[in-house]
């Protein structure tokens, strides 16, 4: 006997509301476009759903006693934040707080360097010479690290907060050319004798890593005390030369920047800092999710 079949096909483009089949998605995603297959082939019937949302797309299958259905949905966007600004500005502070908030992936470029510089590797070498002179580190020591850790899966599935770089417009120019284009540049603004205030007094545990500050945040016990190092470079000396070299590149950073940057008095207590950062964030997400909207209409 011949087998039958038989076929409908169902479309339709959404802005919002839940489709038709049940499927699998975050509670965020905004329905884009929502299609239904359903077909009989050899008295079996079988639907195909298929759902978009925002603008990458996964699938799932699931199987019942008499059906299989497709299950596709989209992953939102992820953000893409850069943070600047003169060192002990409060970024290490700031992206504490905002990858708890958001979830990005905190990527330093300092710490990289100075990975790099702790494993004596011969770039690690080189990199500390021109630290040492409060210059900054060759393109073609720093761009490639940083390129590698941006294209790591966990940045590029939860999205990512790139601290203390770039730090000149050849490094701005060489992340652009790889593809790197943040949402939002964040830069921190300090005064410079505040500035020098908080790296002289930083000093670093190397038991747990955690910073403290001699003046601000002391240690706990006269144990951490006695073990607490100070950064090579974290000298008045050192700390005026780094300085002056930031103010000399960050102007032209910022023009590449120029219609996405945000300018946070960092002057204030470190909360203060946050509520200005987390307003323009919360506001670039909700843009995003109207944006979408929008594509859906």
């Amino acid at each position: 006997m011949a087998a039958t079949s038989s076929c409908s096909l169902n479309f339709g483009v959404k802005g919002k509301g839940k489709p038709e089949q049940p499927f699998s998605s975050s509670k965020s995603s905004q329905l884009l476009f929502s299609s239904n297959l359903s077909f009989a082939y050899n008295n079996t019937k079988y639907c195909l759903s298929l759902h978009s949302h925002q603008t990458l797309l996964s699938a799932c299958l699931t199987k019942t006693k008499n059906s299989a259905f497709v299950v596709a949905s989209a992953k939102p966007e992820y953000l893409k934040i850069m943070i600047s600004g003169a060192p002990a500005s409060g970024k290490g502070t700031q992206c504490e707080l905002i990858t708890k908030k958001y979830g990005l992936v905190h990527i330093a470029a300092g710490d990289l360097l100075r990975a790099e510089i702790a494993s004596g590797s011969e770039n690690g070498k080189r990199a500390k010479e021109y630290m040492e002179k409060g210059q900054l580190v060759p393109n073609e020591i720093v761009v490639m690290m940083v390129k590698d850790r941006l294209l790591q899966p966990d940045s590029q599935e939860n999205g990512w907060l790139l601290d203390g770089y770039p730090r000149s417009l050849s490094q701005a120019t060489a992340l652009k050319e790889f593809g790197f284009q943040p949402d939002l540049f964040i830069v921190l603004e300090v005064n410079e004798e505040i500035l020098v205030e908080r790296v002289v007094g930083r000093r670093l545990d190397p038991v747990t890593g955690k910073i403290y500050h001699l003046k601000y945040s002391p240690p706990e016990t006269e144990e951490i005390a006695a073990r607490l190092t100070q950064r090579f470079d974290d000298t008045e000396e050192k700390v005026k030369l780094r300085l002056q070299t930031h103010h000399q590149n960050v102007e032209a950073v910022l023009s590449m920047y120029e219609d996405i940057t945000l300018k946070v008095n960092g002057n204030v207590p470190k909360e203060d800092v946050f509520a200005q950062i987390d307003d323009a964030l919360t506001k670039l997400f909700e843009d995003q999710k109207l944006t979408s909207g929008s594509l859906a209409a």
